[in-house]
């Protein structure tokens, strides 16, 4: 890892979680009198990276002009409060870790889960059953046994468990975790496969219900708390891996008359229910058929969404998280996966990788999201493992060959936010005048604030940051991203 990075960044920066309401009382009697502010910069074409670049001052200007590109924030007005970012810790992200010498593996989860020497993830989610990052199809149950009397996840202790712990650790003993299905056991489905989409037959509702219950608890007993779980990853989506469709009528009932009574029955209903974990061009139909119905609606905490509506290519569509939010506000938004697919070795340091993270976190923070989850942590130098050839690109490439860790320039757009936006803060009102800037802000609970502005321009743009009449003024760099944390 680059050591000047580690280096670069201070403790003094990081915000301690307290509570949200302290984040709310800081906001207002907000004021930028006096206050310094720490620019950390991230940049193409430069040494730059999450690295500390200048120090600024704010200086009474008033009124600003429309010549003068402004960032304003300001941070009596507050929105939603961030539960946590991170990422998936799956089958194939554990098996590449377990690879690694073991120097290489104390630098991964500093350098991910340290909130000082690293990026400070607090969030984290992990597949039930196999996913296509695994190596192979797998369940925890005996084929044909309804009643789950075999149940068992010895599968996840060789790599998966003791990954997710080391991790727990690094973050300082609390990982927000949360779990999802690819696919019921393949006798569950009317297709006898768990590959290929196919659908839940009626009589396992119950079955299946229950096996959520028993992943749960078999996790905690062993030592893995867990937060929250999704009612299944992309049901709309049929792929060659692990799938299982279900149409919103289908998991709304599946909901109300299996899941939500189980968990509640099973002494698990503080457990955060996430709905439709799928892709936001079809979201609002789904929000409407789950939130609309009452005796499903009072299970579900939330609704998870993907980035991979680009499929269509309809594009990252941000306004319809807006319509889920402005319609059902009392539900909160979770994205729960996203990354870049067709890997590709000698392009893991293409530039526009980061950018599109960069333009989801923000864009998403903006529409109301609560908490984001990129996809897996780890992965090969193939891309990998993956045992349907679905290689994708991490923001941290394990190099099996080698041995060494390779940071693209993802782990860094992330990091602009993970280390700066903490659990408990909330996030603030910001406007930018020049649509080259794209911003967003937050108050963290110890009462300061952290400004993310992305620039993916050729260009350099000159601009201040303006808070309560007072401004201090900076640059941003071309295909750039920046962190202005104000003490």
């Amino acid at each position: 890892m680059q050591k000047t990075f580690i280096a670069a960044l201070v403790a003094s920066c990081v915000s301690t979680p307290v509570s949200a309401q302290k984040a709310t009382t800081a906001a207002k009697a907000y004021s930028a009198t006096g206050k310094q502010v720490q620019v950390y910069t991230t940049a193409d074409n430069s040494q730059l990276r999450l690295a500390a670049t200048d120090k600024l001052s704010f200086k009474e200007v008033g009124q600003p002009l429309e010549t003068q590109p402004t960032v304003f924030v300001d941070p009596t007005h507050t929105f939603q409060t961030i539960v946590g970012i991170g990422g998936a810790l799956t089958d194939a992200s554990a098996e590449t870790f377990a690879k690694l010498p073991k120097a290489q593996q104390q630098e991964f989860m500093q350098a991910y889960f340290s909130p000082t020497a690293g990026i400070g993830y607090t969030l984290g989610r992990t597949n039930i059953n196999s996913c296509d990052f695994s190596t192979d199809t797998y369940t925890y149950v005996a084929d044909g046994d309804k009643e789950l009397k075999t149940f068992s996840i010895k599968h996840d202790e060789k790599y998966k468990m003791p990954f997710i712990k080391q991790a727990t650790a690094a973050a300082g003993g609390k990982l927000t975790m949360y779990v999802s299905p690819w696919s019921p056991p393949a006798w569950m489905k009317d297709t006898k496969n768990m590959l290929q989409g196919g659908k839940l037959l009626p009589e396992f509702r119950q079955s299946w219900a229950n096996y959520y219950v028993k992943f749960i608890n078999a996790y905690e007993k062993a030592g893995i708390p867990i937060w929250g779980l999704t009612v299944q990853n992309e049901p709309m989506a049929k792929q060659k891996w692990e799938s299982c469709i279900f149409t919103a009528e289908e998991e709304r009932d599946f909901v109300k008359g299996y899941l939500g009574p189980t968990l509640k029955k099973g002494g698990l209903s503080d457990k955060k229910l996430i709905g439709w974990d799928h892709n936001r061009d079809l979201m609002f139909q789904r929000a409407a058929t789950l939130f609309d119905d009452p005796e499903a609606s009072q299970y579900f905490w939330g609704l998870g969404y993907h980035w991979y509506e680009t499929w269509t290519g309809s594009g990252m569509q941000f306004d319809n998280l807006r319509r889920v939010h402005e319609t059902y506000p009392g539900k909160n938004l979770v994205f729960t996966e996203g990354c870049v697919e067709n890997f590709k070795f000698d392009n893991i340091g293409d530039w526009k990788l980061g950018e599109r993270y960069g333009n989801s976190l923000i864009s998403d923070f903006n529409a109301g999201t609560v908490a984001w989850t990129d996809w897996n942590i780890l992965l090969d130098e193939t891309g990998g493992p993956n045992h349907v050839g679905n290689f994708c690109y991490a923001p941290v490439i394990g190099d099996t060959r080698s041995g060494k860790l390779i940071y693209t320039n993802i782990y860094y757009y992330i990091g602009h936010f993970s280390k700066f936006v903490r659990p408990g803060a909330k996030r603030i009102a910001t406007a930018s005048s020049r649509d080259v800037l794209q911003t967003t802000a937050f108050l963290n609970t110890d009462g300061k604030v952290a400004v993310v502005v992305m620039n993916q321009t050729d260009k350099e743009q000159p601009f201040q940051l303006w808070m309560k009449g007072q401004a201090a003024q900076t640059t941003s760099r071309p295909h750039s991203i920046m962190t202005m944390v104000v003490n």
